[in-house]
């Protein structure tokens, strides 16, 4: 496993972003770990976030202009990105959509740079792929090309039919999805560490049943 991700799996861990016990997921299902990612909720933990995504979109030699944040936690996400790639000597633009459209000042849906080239979603996870469809449909309607998703996490697990949520929103846009981490990874990261084994069992066997090969 690459170091970063390791980082960024103690750093979850650490701000109770990642827990582990029985959770009851929007589609309903129990899953024996739960991500929030609105609880990287202080100024280092979205510093140290945003350069998690930062190295994994780098490492995914993905060519992009501009980060796209959708409405509302893909906002601090795409910013904290920005200023990551800005610390390494890159100047990104990013920009954000409004859940309303606001109809005075200068008005319309989108917030800070303007839509132009190819653009990068940056978001938390992929449920049912709901933001990202808005997201694609705004940056085409400005022109622009979406090229690619940037996650935090893969959950691995099937969507609407055979195939995960991250795999149907790939094929579904013809967009590569990049994560900064997958179930794959947590597993492995787990199984490095004592103690870990009825956790372990019980993310394989939800596995076995929510899983994709």
């Amino acid at each position: 496993m690459d170091d970063f991700k390791q980082a960024f799996l103690e750093l979850a861990i650490e701000h109770r972003v990642l827990l582990f016990g029985e959770f009851r997921t929007k589609a309903g299902r129990l899953s024996p770990y739960f991500f929030n990612a609105g609880l990287f909720n202080d100024g280092v933990a979205l510093k140290r976030l945003g350069e998690f995504y930062a190295k994994a979109i780098t490492a995914s030699d993905l060519v992009f202009d501009g980060l796209f944040g959708p409405a509302y936690k893909g906002i601090p996400l795409a910013a904290a990105v920005a200023i990551a790639f800005a610390v390494d000597g890159r100047a990104v633009p990013f920009s954000y959509n409004r859940k309303e459209i606001k109809d005075h000042g200068e008005g319309g849906a989108i917030v800070g740079a303007p839509l132009a080239g190819r653009v990068l979603i940056v978001d938390d996870v992929i449920s049912a792929g709901t933001s990202v469809r808005e997201s694609v449909e705004l940056i085409r309607a400005a022109g622009a090309t979406p090229c690619g998703v940037a996650i935090a996490l893969d959950r691995m697990e099937r969507g609407q039919g055979a195939l995960s949520a991250t795999q149907e929103v790939a094929r579904a846009f013809d967009l590569p999805v990049i994560a900064i981490v997958d179930l794959d990874d947590l597993v492995d990261y787990l199984a490095a560490r004592p103690g870990q084994g009825d956790t372990l069992a019980a993310i394989q066997a939800y596995r076995e049943v929510y899983g994709t090969p």
